[in-house]
């Protein structure tokens, strides 16, 4: 995945997706801040407004901190703030800021893509077998959710938009046996690029766990360095709940990187700086609307003006 640098296109979509998150950090400030001198109160007011934005403790720390270093007891504006803490989120977010890079030897290069259900795992998947397909790469999905009949439909109608090829088994299949067939499918193939979509059902945890340790020991059977990627889609409104999501799906599988999906539905687009400071995974894309356009991949400099209101 590409980062769309050749416009402002991605920007302004970008920027528009986060504007609720970008109001409520932005009219916090501007309410706290009219061009005066910067003291402890007023400090301690913008590291709550940055934890209540769901930036984490963390992070609101290491922002108000570095800004009272540069500014404390001097006169400061609204503006100035918003540059400031642009500047240290850019730098929080900057090691995690990586794309997903396809090794095209590979024949295939295996992404086992997870997330609970209603996260937007299946259309990610679909949208990036598109961005992918268009850039002449040869795709296959797999859809290794087959708990759930409404997962598979919505796969073969991504299949049937974007002209990739979608193994399936029939509903309440091994989803294992579904990988393997996959996989076989692809090397015969010389596929590029295989998606597998897998189970998202946490309140059957131990199951959950028990078939993605199998999906994986099947598929490193046939390759044995795959998957190459584990990717872990969030659904941008939970908020800080993603942080418990995150160490639940680490337990079971070796998570590589995030996608966040849905951060134009939400006013906390801030959990990704939390969640940087916590885990460290890389952040491949964001996803701001329906459109596969919609998700790109992540820019740290880009995020941090756009959820700071800045051009």
């Amino acid at each position: 995945m590409e980062k769309d640098i050749n416009s402002n296109s991605w920007f302004k979509r970008l920027k528009s997706g986060l504007s609720e998150s970008s109001n409520k950090v932005v009219n916090g400030i501007s309410s706290l801040f009219t061009d005066k001198k910067l003291d402890n109160a007023t400090l301690e007011e913008l590291e709550d407004l940055l934890i209540t934005s769901d930036l984490g403790v963390s992070a609101a720390n290491q922002l108000t901190k570095n800004l009272a270093a540069k500014k404390f007891d001097r006169a400061i504006s609204e503006e100035d703030i918003r540059i400031s803490f642009a500047n240290d989120i850019a730098d929080i977010l900057r090691p995690v800021a990586q794309p997903i890079n396809i090794d095209t030897s590979l024949k295939p290069h295996v992404i086992l893509v997870c997330g609970v259900n209603g996260s937007g795992k299946t259309t990610t998947i679909g949208k990036l077998a598109q961005q992918w397909s268009r850039e002449g790469k040869k795709v296959c999905l797999a859809a290794g959710d087959t708990f759930r009949a409404a997962a598979i439909e919505q796969l073969q109608v991504w299949g049937q938009r974007t002209k990739v090829p979608v193994i399936t088994h029939p509903q309440g299949s091994d989803p294992a046996a579904l990988a393997f067939d996959a996989i076989a499918k692809c090397i015969e193939d010389q596929t590029d690029i295989l998606l597998i979509d897998t189970a998202g059902r946490l309140q059957n945890r131990s199951e959950l766990m028990d078939e993605l340790a199998k999906i994986v020991r099947v598929i490193k059977k046939q390759l044995p360095d795959a998957p190459h990627n584990s990717i872990l889609v969030l659904d941008g409104t939970v908020g800080q709940n993603a942080h418990s999501q995150v160490a639940t799906f680490l337990e079971m599988v070796n998570i590589t990187g995030l996608v966040i999906t849905k951060l134009d539905g939400s006013a906390r687009g801030g959990v990704i700086i939390s969640l940087a400071k916590e885990f460290q995974l890389p952040v491949h894309a964001v996803g701001v609307g329906e459109t596969a356009q919609d998700l790109n991949a992540f820019d740290a400099e880009v995020f941090s003006k756009s959820l700071m209101g800045l051009n």
